[in-house]
């Protein structure tokens, strides 16, 4: 069987340096924000291009303060709407609806499954106060369409960045693209953590302050407590291995590169829709996604062939019980691409033969 991440052999290449790691941790025992975390936030930052790196629990969490930090500097209010994407993981959204904002939920585009500037131009009114643009599969949103629609209105602008990690674009590097931009370190990330990690990147240090704050019970000094805050802080060990991986991210993104354009420029199956592309390092390829018409039937073909597969997502944000709310929009362009999307085998440790096997199945299709 082909896997569709083989997490065992990403993580085996540094074992030794984790070990020194937690060794080294184990021996300082600061546990919580410790200098592991400060020495992530300070290079992940200078990677991004951005001036400040705030580490959370996780990629929601980032998300959601970020809204929440607004709020509590007065740019945003309870009950303002958001822009989203109609098709993106859930956890946009429930940052949307956990910082007490209204989420507007805007159709993609259709070559590239993001946020459709001409989308959003249609449905927007004076009650939009934001714009969340997610870069999603591992490619950069429109990000200078969307610059100039937000400079022209007025409007806050952020970034899902949980999936694009390193993709950059001429204005610069994901996170450094919009007022303030959210990651996920989940271990299946580009730069992945052995657990559950976030962090929130900005070049404003008022939103800084607040959600160093914010991620810490609203506290700066222990048992003073200025604002009604949370607990989302990075582990500080999840901090240590990622400072060992963020070296490495660009040369795995390179390869995850390779294998795309090796997979764009070998599979010829009419029936399988491959991705739109332009070579750039605009996408870092989280995602191989691939559009089949029969998708039910392609799985079992794949299964029986022994290639692992994921489908990222099965189910839009607006038909998931949990957002019942919203299940009246209509939403076509999302209901279609969800129903028909299906994510090939990509990642940093599979070798040429797996590349080609993968090929192989999938032309025989």
């Amino acid at each position: 069987m082909i896997k569709f991440l083989d997490l065992h052999k990403i993580n085996k290449r540094f074992h030794k340096d984790y070990e020194t790691a937690f060794k080294q941790s184990l021996k300082d025992s600061h546990f919580i924000l410790g200098k592991n975390v400060l020495n992530f936030e300070a290079a992940f930052a200078n990677y991004c291009g951005a001036n400040y790196c705030i580490g959370t629990a996780n990629g929601l969490d980032a998300l959601t303060l970020i809204l929440k930090g607004y709020i509590h500097l007065g740019k945003l209010k309870k009950g303002d709407k958001v822009m989203v994407p109609a098709n993106t993981f859930i956890a946009t959204i429930l940052s949307v609806i956990h910082a007490g904002l209204e989420p507007v939920l805007v159709e993609p585009c259709k070559n590239t499954y993001t946020l459709s500037i001409t989308n959003v131009k249609q449905q927007f009114t004076p009650k939009i106060k934001a714009i969340i643009a997610v870069h999603l599969y591992g490619q950069l949103a429109d990000m200078e369409a969307f610059a100039e629609f937000s400079n022209t209105h007025n409007l806050l602008l952020f970034e899902d960045a949980a999936q694009a990690h390193g993709a950059e674009t001429s204005l610069g590097k994901a996170g450094n693209l919009s007022h303030a931009a959210a990651f996920s370190f989940y271990p299946s990330k580009n730069l992945g953590a052995l657990g559950d990690g976030g962090a929130v990147t900005t070049n404003h240090k008022d939103l800084e302050q607040t959600i160093k704050l914010l991620r810490n019970y609203g506290s700066k000094e222990k048992y003073n407590n200025e604002i009604i805050g949370v607990n989302s802080r990075l582990d500080d060990m999840q901090a240590a291995f990622l400072n060992i991986k963020l070296i490495h991210l660009d040369a795995d993104n390179e390869k995850r590169s390779a294998i795309a354009k090796t997979y764009l420029r070998e599979i010829t199956n009419p029936k399988i829709q491959l991705p739109k592309y332009n070579g750039s390092k605009k996408h870092v390829f989280y995602a191989f996604v691939v559009e089949v018409e029969d998708r039910d039937g392609f799985i079992k073909y794949l299964e029986a062939n022994a290639v692992a597969w994921l489908i990222h997502y099965p189910i839009p944000p607006h038909k998931q019980k949990a957002l019942a709310l919203l299940s009246h929009l209509n939403l076509p362009i999302t209901e279609k691409i969800h129903k028909r999307i299906i994510s090939l085998p990509i990642s940093p440790v599979m070798s040429i033969k797996e590349v080609q096997a993968v090929i192989k199945v999938v032309n025989n299709y």
